[in-house]
């Protein structure tokens, strides 16, 4: 017998859009004013008091519809506990808090429903440019309620990649902060992206605008909602050396692609498993 979550993936869908509109509209009410700003593990890793109530409101929302869901959200996790994503909702309130805070436009509303570690049905929510991008598991997947594809770009020497660095970047090596592999496909490629916003990025990679993108240690609230839109526009999605992700892990190195080229990047990539 199918699951509850599998029978009611649409009104996951339709709910999470909805959500992430009302979030958008506590975020761009508040967009260029003066933000309250804390810290948590860096100096650089931001949240602000609309993040905070981003959260709050899509979690109380998911939780009146959807009672027996858990959720996890970046906000409310607590750092050494388990990512239960058995039918769990996994959420970003705010990607992008940085580029948020100082007024630059490319930040997110990132909501996966999540069934036995698999994306099921996926939002990611630009209230800036008002792009709505969604996704669910038949295969379906819009921007606006059009329907995208990836790129069709069939070599990593005509690509145009994103990437992102983690919070720690100023205290940890080369080999973890990215910046050897971003040196390495600086001389590979067209060229590369980074503005701040993985789930933006995942979700640009859907749509064609990118036609790769990897970074490492990203969290599942990051990235959740963006693999389950690659998978269903064409792309592919793996680990560093090409392995199935496990979203269940606080910490993943991601490599995706429009699959013309995955190959290629995984033999940069394979070599800096960490």
């Amino acid at each position: 017998m199918p699951t509850l979550g599998k029978t009611n993936l649409h009104a996951r869908l339709r709910t999470a859009r909805r959500v992430a509109q009302m979030a958008g509209h506590i975020i761009m009410a508040n967009y260029g004013q003066q933000q309250t700003v804390n810290t948590k593990s860096s100096d650089v890793d931001l949240v602000t008091q609309v993040d905070i109530e981003s959260d709050e409101l899509i979690r109380e929302v998911l939780r009146e519809e959807f009672p027996e869901d858990k959720i996890v959200t970046e906000e409310t996790f607590e750092e050494g506990q388990p990512i239960d994503l058995s039918n769990t909702w996994v959420i970003d309130p705010l990607d992008g808090t940085t580029n948020y805070a100082h007024g630059f436009p490319q930040f997110a509303v990132s909501i996966a429903y999540v069934e036995e570690g698999e994306p099921k049905a996926a939002v990611i929510f630009d209230p800036f440019k008002n792009e709505m991008f969604t996704a669910i598991e038949s295969g379906e997947v819009h921007k606006n309620g059009l329907p995208i594809h990836v790129s069709a770009i069939d070599s990593l020497s005509k690509a145009l990649l994103a990437t992102g660095f983690p919070y720690d970047l100023k205290t940890s090596d080369s080999r973890h902060n990215n910046i050897d592999l971003h040196s390495q496909f600086l001389n590979l490629t067209h060229g590369i992206r980074r503005a701040g916003a993985a789930a933006l990025d995942l979700a640009y990679l859907a749509c064609g605008r990118l036609d790769g993108f990897w970074e490492l240690r990203l969290a599942p609230w990051d990235v959740a909602a963006g693999i389950l839109m690659i998978q269903c526009a064409g792309g592919k999605v793996t680990g560093l050396a090409g392995e199935k992700l496990d979203l269940s892990q606080r910490r993943i190195n991601i490599v995706g692609s429009n699959n013309q080229f995955h190959d290629e990047l995984i033999q940069v990539t394979s070599g800096f498993s960490v």
